[in-house]
């Protein structure tokens, strides 16, 4: 039996990365997609029809209704993420939220509750700890390849969208946008921040979004550091305010060597380890170069089918929600914040494993057309 979807969105996010995850779950029989709403007619329309499915839903609470959908697809602008993924809790599905999981601790705390309390299985964005090359990472940190972690710099950021003007508006923003999943990558190797500051402010005050001008309420620039006990420290550069860069997305310096993750953290490129004994740099390529950042879809059709529980937990959503907010709070009146929740550590089972080495052979013969 397949997986029955319901799209909540069909915008910019939903129309290409997440239908192209769709489009090969269902070419493997493994999903099938049951309803689509957006506020938008001709969005809903245009999805409804590829599709094949009712055009006609009058709003969100009728697609999470209805019987035949088992997961709820949160892909809306953020402000809508934590209440619509709620209701789908409540309503005993499953939920996929994209980042943030929502814009208020009190509605991510919902969630997290209701995720415990329900059946449904609850998988939030940013996906970045399912990375074959960020697990290679998080492997080799783990193992004491460059010794204890004593510091860290991420920069994720680009020139910013010119479609939605939620990303700009108040609930919008470059961090959770983007700093989000340098934070995510970085507590995923640390372990949980316990102190935040941060610069955040708007450096662009009027965007073309469009084909208009639009007024930025949202921060579009942000410097963020991050305390992780014992004087350890990272920074993260974020913002829609750079327009390239060829730098390694991750650096982590610890007191035997360095690892740089390189790409991206949600698109990689491979690593690099200097290893102070060896002295010399070893380059480690992609290992899946087939790996999308959509691969949550993937992962909770996995834990539907299987029973096992998300690697990429709620209280990791929740942990990197709170440091933004500390961040955004931080820039308001330059006053450090502490961190209370916790970021639980990736655990990575061998069955898991093994299934990713599966799935990665079957996308290559795919690829290869064998």
């Amino acid at each position: 039996m397949t997986v029955g979807l319901g799209v909540l969105g069909c915008g910019s996010v939903f129309a290409g990365p997440y239908r192209a995850m769709i489009e090969r779950l269902r070419a493997a029989g493994r999903v099938h997609v049951s309803a689509v709403f957006d506020v938008d007619e001709q969005k809903r329309r245009g999805a409804a029809a590829h599709y094949d499915v009712d055009p006609g839903l009058g709003d969100a609470a009728e697609l999470i209704d209805r019987d035949d959908v088992d997961v709820v697809l949160v892909l809306t602008s953020m402000n809508e993420h934590g209440p619509l993924a709620a209701q789908a809790l409540a309503a005993g599905k499953h939920v996929l939220v994209e980042k943030p999981m929502a814009t208020s601790l009190d509605e991510a705390q919902r969630l997290v509750e209701l995720a415990g309390q329900g059946p449904g299985v609850l998988v939030c964005a940013p996906h970045i700890l399912l990375s074959p090359t960020f697990r290679a990472v998080h492997e080799a940190v783990r193992g004491g390849t460059v010794g204890q972690l004593l510091t860290a710099r991420a920069r994720y950021g680009w020139a910013g969208p010119w479609w939605g003007e939620w990303f700009y508006q108040a609930g919008g923003g470059s961090l959770f946008d983007l700093g989000i999943y340098n934070i995510t990558s970085l507590c995923g190797l640390f372990g949980p921040a316990r102190r935040v500051t941060a610069l955040v402010g708007v450096a662009v005050p009027e965007r073309t979004v469009d084909g208009h001008p639009v007024r930025v309420q949202a921060d579009d620039n942000a410097q963020v550091l991050l305390d992780f006990g014992d004087s350890r420290f990272a920074a993260v550069t974020t913002g829609f305010t750079m327009q390239k860069y060829r730098s390694p997305a991750i650096e982590v310096y610890g007191s035997e060597g360095t690892i740089q993750l390189l790409g991206d953290d949600w698109a990689p490129e491979g690593w690099e380890l200097w290893r102070n004994e060896e002295a010399s740099w070893r380059v480690f390529p992609e290992s899946d170069p087939y790996w999308q950042w959509t691969e949550g879809l993937r992962h909770l059709v996995d834990c539907i089918e299987t029973g096992r529980p998300p690697i990429t937990r709620p209280e990791h959503a929740f942990h990197a929600l709170e440091i933004v907010l500390a961040a955004q709070a931080a820039g308001r009146d330059g006053v450090a914040r502490d961190i209370e929740s916790d970021f639980p550590e990736p655990v990575y089972d061998q069955a898991w494993v093994e299934a990713e080495a599966d799935r990665y052979a079957h996308d290559r013969r795919s690829h290869d057309g064998l």
